[in-house]
């Protein structure tokens, strides 16, 4: 199987488009995970995407993300698996939380689809000499998140690091073949967004006032950690945040 891993952010939908106007080989298909957490531009996005496609698109998805983060809160979900900031409130030591939700909630629900894809059902063993090329959307600025696939029988591909194209080049792209410009991939309350992202998701007063609430909800932590929890790095409740500070506005 040939699969790519579709983020519908810039760079994978650049590779997404650029199998299908055959500038990349073909692929059999491409699988969206999908956290429910997108702001509605991608899921917007994703929408015409596939309308552009002449191969399949399946989505998958682990869960709600956002509720799986309140559950953890009520006591009612394992863990909080999003690496949110924290502040210890006696003496504003900060860390940060254990990230595992880009594993639980997109890697692993993309592996499941693969097994089936095979024909694999349940923890039933592959056959041997299985071989899986999974089309990775990632660019020469991103060369650092470069990485072997866990599973052996999955070769992670980077076609957008082999042509030398970067984010800009990505853009430029979609420009010059009259595309209209992707929105980034994130969900709207991840903890690594910078200054103008986060300026980006307040102009959306539903988007943004769900995610006022959860960073509000998240703050007591849960049983397992009981230091103050918040969105922002700065470890300011996310609504009193002056986003007009630059350092990060890169």
């Amino acid at each position: 199987l040939r699969i790519l891993s579709l983020g519908a952010g810039v760079q994978s939908s650049t590779l997404a488009l650029m199998i299908a106007k055959g500038k990349i080989p073909m692929v059999d298909c491409a699988i969206f995970a999908d956290t429910m957490g997108e702001p509605k531009a991608v899921y917007e996005w994703l929408s015409w995407l596939e309308k552009q496609l002449n191969y399949p698109v399946y989505k998958v998805s682990k869960g709600d993300l956002r509720q799986d983060i309140l559950d953890a809160v009520n006591g009612t979900y394992k863990f909080m698996s999003v690496p949110f900031y924290t502040k210890n409130p006696t003496t504003n030591k900060k860390g940060l939380l254990f990230r595992q939700c880009t594993a639980d909630y997109k890697i692993i629900p993309v592996n499941q689809k693969v097994r089936e894809l095979l024909g694999l059902v349940s923890n039933e063993k592959r056959k041997k000499g299985t071989k899986v090329e999974m089309l990775m959307g990632i660019s020469m600025d991103e060369v650092y998140r470069v990485k072997v696939n866990r599973l052996k029988y999955i070769t992670n591909v980077y076609p957008l690091i082999e042509l030398g194209m970067n984010r800009k080049d990505c853009l430029s792209w979609f420009k010059k073949h009259n595309y209209p410009t992707p929105p980034r991939s994130a969900c709207t309350f991840c903890p690594f967004h910078n200054n103008s992202e986060w300026r980006n998701i307040k102009e959306n007063k539903e988007e943004w006032d769900k995610v006022v609430e959860l960073d509000k909800l998240i703050r007591k932590g849960t049983k397992k950690n009981t230091d103050e929890i918040f969105l922002h790095k700065s470890c300011i409740p996310i609504d009193k945040v002056d986003f007009t500070e630059k350092p990060d506005d890169q």
